[in-house]
């Protein structure tokens, strides 16, 4: 999992604003300042006493909720990391119940694509070589889209914790830190200043925490839970010493940074961390065992187009297989078989270079296990209707977390939130802040 977290410093998918390059983070300096306005921003949640089924079916009960409806917008934080996506919308319609025990919500996004599998491979029939598609528009020097991004459908709710984090009332998941000032990079000698591009998260004191709820395919979606997590100021300069670099405030439930480590890239440390959410499914192999070393699948399922691999599938018994060998002409080779990537288009773009789709078998690139512990405090069923996304969620009104890393929705006080999508994008998202949660009593 360490590779996870070294993963998660240099990108990340959270909320960002924008403002420019060198603007500085700090605590006194947030990054929007926005008047409160409710209106049309209320979602009201209804006391039931009869628990909604989490099936991504929409119950006749849910018709006693009323909707929220907003608009998320994908922003232009300045940095070039939405080029391409700056001013995309895309609607979101909430509703929400709670009981003795749980809140409920159901979202409700429309979507003409299902799409699950980020950055899949493909085998290129030129080069011979096997690649991932981008998860994100790439372009030209001048601007023009050369490939579409194929990343992956994702939902987001952020809440700020105890009141922690000022601003929230107003900025919601703009209220962290995100565009970075110019840092040292100790990675040449000598450092050298260098502008810092990435869209890492960190709140702006040591007491500021917000939590993170995330309906990630990649991590917890496929085994029935939204993935849990938590922006604080760990991993920020306060840790680090650096304001960009690998500053990232971002973890996941039930971890406890507890330092940086000594070398660049100055990564936070990690006090306990349990395996789980994802890996790539990713290796190097020679070409016919001697040759140029290539990237290819570590594991695929021959003749399947599943939009992603469970850990399961790896086990023995299970219907993965592991790559052993490649040629020169990209044939994969496993225990009892081959894949012959050039007999047919399988596994090859079709249609347009820069729109068309990408391989109708392409192998997933990552393998899934279970999001556990306070990772898992979300369920969750999702379910694509063929127009749209239909999200199923439920969560204990007060959780087990004693490390202050969850809302705590039991006083049944007003609390702000704000919302995110993602379509067919890793990071790319529509934003709608400054909404906010009322309970009916």
């Amino acid at each position: 999992m360490k590779l996870f977290q070294k993963k998660y410093i240099w990108v990340t998918a959270t909320i960002m604003l924008a403002i420019g390059y060198f603007v500085s983070c700090t605590k006194d300096d947030q990054v929007l300042d926005v008047p409160v306005a409710l209106n049309g921003t209320e979602l009201f949640s209804e006391k039931t006493a009869t628990a909604p089924t989490l099936d991504g079916n929409i119950d006749a009960m849910w018709a006693n909720a009323a909707k929220l409806s907003v608009s998320t917008v994908v922003p232009d934080p300045g940095n070039n990391m939405f080029t391409g996506y700056s001013g995309t919308a895309y609607p979101v319609t909430l509703r929400s119940m709670y009981d003795d025990q749980y809140i409920y919500f159901l979202a409700e996004v429309p979507d003409a694509e299902k799409n699950l599998k980020g950055a899949s491979w493909y085998f290129n029939p030129t080069t011979k070589l096997w690649a991932q598609e981008p998860s994100a528009k790439t372009f030209d020097a001048s601007g023009v889209l050369t490939r579409d991004g194929f990343g992956i459908d994702q939902f987001a709710m952020l809440w700020n914790i105890d009141n922690s984090t000022p601003k929230f009332a107003s900025q919601s998941c703009y209220a962290s830190c995100h565009i970075f000032t110019p840092y040292l990079d100790y990675s040449v000698a000598p450092p050298v200043m260098k502008a810092n591009t990435s869209g890492n998260h960190y709140t702006n004191g040591a007491s500021e925490k917000i939590d993170m709820w995330w309906a990630h395919p990649a991590r917890g979606l496929a085994f029935g839970n939204m993935d849990d997590e938590y922006q604080d100021w760990a991993g920020g300069p306060g840790v680090t010493n650096l304001v960009g670099g690998s500053g990232n405030g971002r973890h996941f439930d039930d971890l406890v940074v507890s330092g940086a480590s000594a070398t660049w890239p100055y990564a936070p440390t990690y006090t306990a961390d349990a395996t789980q959410g994802s890996a790539n499914n990713k290796q190097n192999l020679k070409l016919d065992g001697t040759g140029a070393t290539v990237s290819v699948p570590m594991w695929v399922i021959p003749n399947s187009a599943a939009d992603y691999l469970k850990v399961a599938d790896t086990l023995a018994g299970g219907a993965a297989v592991k790559i052993t060998a490649v040629s020169s002409l990209g044939v994969l080779t496993y225990a009892t078989g081959t894949i012959d990537p050039n007999t047919g288009t399988d596994y090859q773009r079709t249609g347009n270079a820069a729109t068309g789709p990408t391989a109708a078998k392409g192998f997933p690139s990552v393998i899934l296990s279970p999001v556990i512990n306070g990772r898992a405090d979300i369920s969750m069923t999702a379910v694509y209707t063929g127009t749209g996304w239909i999200y199923e969620y439920k969560r204990k009104l007060k959780t087990a977390d004693v490390l202050k890393q969850d809302i705590d929705f039991t006083s049944l006080q007003d609390q702000f939130f704000g919302v995110a999508y993602f379509n067919k994008s890793n990071y790319q998202h529509g934003i709608k802040p400054n909404l906010v949660l009322k309970f009916k009593k």
